[in-house]
């Protein structure tokens, strides 16, 4: 690959390598770049991975023919680009290598020998002409190791960067280049940041053209934007509006915690918010998350009269990285003495320039009433800014999902004891080659534990003419407790499941194929074993049954919200959020304001 007429490209692309640095996931594999400046005198810029040692000569051999190169550059000492030196010197014995002098003490203490007869030690300003071309040195020492020079071209105008302006990710794989240079920046050179801004004031007297980085791909278009990326990082300063939630959750209260947190952000006009569980997560792709917006709130369990230990780690990863210019909000929870909180700050105490908020939550085992309030606060309190710049208007009404058609259906099943019926609205054909359904069912149901366990149901298609008590049976009790068939002599399809003997249009029996876990609900995708028409009646939609079906609610003047399933009313002037319908088991959502 050519980047100029005199210089190409000669590095290696990695596919076998499966953790960069020993910790860092990299699922597109790693480049290791290495570059030749064909002039006079020819200079090949750093080695590869000791794994491509022959690839990698072959690319120096093919870009210059039978001439010799005459120098090695080495700009960095890490294995990933060093670990041929001494291959390259032995193929090329009368090359002379150019590097500082702390790299050459490196090199005593990787190979033994420092090539005290073949070197030649460079420094700030130091230049070496290699005919039209003139190499510039620039030192960068910790960025990220003290050894670090970069390298100027001036007659081609490119930089050749070190680790500086690299990624994750070989250069035969596609992607968005700020992701996973965000990534690689804040895990291997974020601590560095001074430094980093010591070496973009030398650079910016350069007039640079093109970057030739050691990892990643070479940038020659709109430099502007990966320097400025490069200064806000360096600074530790806010690259993006939002906030980022980090947390840890063993039981599952602290995760419904920050979900409704998250909810509540979203809705008052936040631009963006993270959601990162730290015990699933990718730790840097967390930790990239925290310098990347401008305020974050850690929600963990008090363990141990300490924090959750994923937490400890992702702050001690904070710290390392020299964390600070953030607003921090925290999110506890204990069943008896929770001290997260205290403990999360006193970690952070060395952290400069951090504001915390005034308001944090406290929870007890559980949410409750006060800190669903001081939840509300919190995102009030965090997105007070974005409602003063911004004209808020919801775009959460999730009202909007009721515009979506929806049939409604009775989905039977057997426990091998009786039969077994759910009122759902999920069913979906999904393709016709090979015929697939899709049928989406509340994981706290019965009916999702007889159906994952047996792999097959049938559908039963309502028709307008099913009266408000098919709803009451199948839909607002469950059929662990009682028997949902009592009175009714059903038919049986082939699978010998259960089929409505009236009220319905039409059944399918299923074959469950695969399950998606889906968080509250799983989704069973199928195959039909057996299908048949019943009658020409037509479908029963969400809508007509809003409409036509469902009773309308006795208020009588009341105050208080009415469930739009069922109708049951409740009175009170506020809807608790986690209000739980005692007929139809709906939750608050499902709820709107008796007019």
């Amino acid at each position: 690959m050519k980047i100029t007429n005199d210089i190409k490209y000669v590095g290696v692309n990695d596919h076998k390598i499966d953790l960069f640095e020993g910790q860092y996931i990299v699922p597109d594999g790693m480049a290791y770049n290495s570059y030749v400046i064909d002039d006079e005198k020819i200079a090949v810029m750093d080695t590869v991975s000791i794994d491509f040692t022959h690839e990698w000569l072959d690319n120096i051999s093919e870009a210059i023919g039978d001439r010799q190169p005459d120098y090695l550059v080495v700009q960095h000492m890490e294995p990933d680009h060093s670990a041929n030196i001494v291959n390259f010197m032995n193929n090329y014995p009368n090359a002379t290598i150019v590097s500082s002098m702390k790299a050459f003490d490196m090199m005593k203490n990787f190979f033994g020998f420092d090539f005290e007869d073949r070197r030649m030690v460079v420094g700030e300003g130091d230049t070496l002409k290699l005919g039209k071309h003139i190499l510039s040195f620039v030192t960068a020492p910790m960025v990220h190791w003290p050894e670090v020079i970069v390298t100027y071209d001036s007659t081609d105008k490119v930089l050749f960067s070190a680790d500086g302006f690299g990624k994750f990710g070989a250069l035969d794989v596609e992607d968005e280049w700020a992701c996973e240079a965000r990534r690689y920046y804040f895990g291997i050179v974020g601590k560095y940041g001074a430094q980093v801004q010591t070496l973009l004031k030398k650079v910016e007297k350069l007039e640079v053209e093109t970057i030739c980085p050691l990892h990643g791909p070479v940038l020659n278009e709109n430099l502007d934007y990966y320097f400025d990326l490069y200064n806000t990082w360096s600074s530790y300063g806010i690259e993006s509006e939002g906030i980022v939630i980090a947390y840890t959750s063993v039981y599952g209260n602290t995760e419904k915690a920050v979900k409704l947190l998250a909810d509540k952000l979203k809705s008052k006009g936040c631009p963006k918010v993270g959601l990162n569980d730290l015990a699933r997560s990718d730790m840097a792709e967390c930790v990239e998350d925290a310098f990347r917006y401008g305020k974050i709130v850690l929600a963990t369990t008090t363990y141990n009269s300490d924090v959750f230990p994923f937490m400890r780690e992702f702050i001690n990863n904070l710290k390392e990285r020299g964390f600070k210019n953030k607003t921090v909000a925290f999110v506890e929870n204990g069943s008896w003495a929770p001290v997260a909180t205290k403990v999360m700050r006193d970690m952070l105490k060395d952290s400069k320039n951090l504001t915390y908020t005034q308001t944090n939550v406290k929870m007890l085992s559980a949410l409750n009433d006060t800190s669903r309030e001081e939840i509300e606060n919190l995102a009030e309190e965090l997105c007070k800014d974005y409602a003063i710049n911004n004209n808020v208007e919801d775009k959460n009404d999730l009202t909007a999902l009721f515009k979506i058609g929806y049939g409604l259906y009775v989905v039977t099943s057997n426990d091998g004891k009786k039969d077994n019926g759910i009122i759902i609205n999920t069913v979906t054909q999904l393709t016709n080659s090979p015929n697939r359904i899709a049928v989406c069912i509340n994981k706290d149901s019965y009916s999702h534990h007889i159906i994952k366990k047996t792999g097959i149901m049938n559908v039963n298609c309502l028709s307008v003419e099913a009266p408000f008590s098919v709803f009451e049976r199948f839909g607002f009790q469950s059929g662990r407790n009682i028997n949902k068939f009592s009175g009714i002599e059903p038919e049986c399809s082939d699978n010998s499941l259960a089929v409505l003997p009236e009220y319905i249009n039409a059944y399918m029996s299923l074959k469950v194929e695969q399950y998606v876990d889906i968080d509250t609900h799983g989704m069973f995708i199928c195959t039909i074993t057996e299908s048949k028409v019943i009658s020409d009646k037509e479908t029963m939609t969400y809508s007509y049954y809003q409409q036509e079906v469902k009773p309308k609610p006795e208020t009588d003047g009341k105050k208080g919200w009415v469930c739009k399933i069922c109708g049951y009313v409740y009175e009170g002037e506020e809807l608790p959020e986690d209000f739980v319908c005692p007929i139809c088991k709906h939750g608050a959502a499902d709820f709107e304001p008796i007019k």
